[in-house]
């Protein structure tokens, strides 16, 4: 059965209070975290493993002013063959400066959300986007193959007609991306892992 939005229901405000309302997931395949790490140019915390709510906690308290961060900061844990980036109230993961680079040679799946429910959802291949769209407007569509999976934008939640039903278009981006990468997320996941942690410059 394909993943659908509903199976993502439990991502929200109650359960994730502090992740729910800005993140970014990102999912890459067949990377070590350490050529991750290279490809980012990122640098290891000085305690770079943290809990999930370790690493939410220091996304909101770096050392600039409000706690902002010179950098991106995330965490990233393997799930088989997938590498899952989870970033707190940051964007690295969908920027096609960071995105296109590190997907070489793979692929690449990632969804975010700001705090005013503006996202995107990028689906890259070995540096070619063949998808990209906010999923709060799934109708409006980019990349090199943006009707390719038409069929699946419906069938996973999102709804391309005019009178658009945005309630759980975020759910919805879940549901694609684990129709892309077969890596279903799910609260023990994302709370029981432990996140190797580090501090990517912003790309240029």
């Amino acid at each position: 059965m394909a993943p659908n939005a509903v199976d993502y229901l439990w991502f929200n405000d109650d359960r994730f209070p502090d992740l729910a309302d800005s993140y970014c997931f990102t999912l890459v395949r067949e990377l070590t975290p350490e050529l991750l790490m290279s490809r980012l140019g990122a640098q290891a915390e000085a305690s770079p493993h943290k809990t999930l709510d370790e690493l939410i906690g220091a996304s909101y308290s770096g050392p600039g002013p409000l706690g902002t961060w010179d950098g991106n900061f995330f965490g990233v844990v393997s799930i088989g063959d997938w590498l899952l980036i989870v970033e707190a109230n940051g964007h690295l993961g969908v920027n096609r400066k960071a995105i296109v680079p590190l997907s070489a040679g793979t692929r690449l799946v990632s969804h975010s959300r700001n705090v005013n429910a503006v996202g995107c959802f990028h689906w890259v291949e070995d540096g070619e986007i063949r998808l990209s769209f906010d999923p709060l407007f799934p109708s409006v569509r980019h990349g090199s193959a943006p009707d390719e999976l038409v069929e699946m934008l419906q069938r996973v939640g999102f709804d391309l007609g005019d009178d658009i039903d945005r309630g759980i278009h975020d759910k919805a981006a879940f549901a694609l991306a684990e129709h892309l990468t077969g890596v279903k997320l799910t609260p023990r996941l994302l709370e029981e892992s432990t996140y190797l942690c580090g501090l990517a410059p912003r790309p240029r």
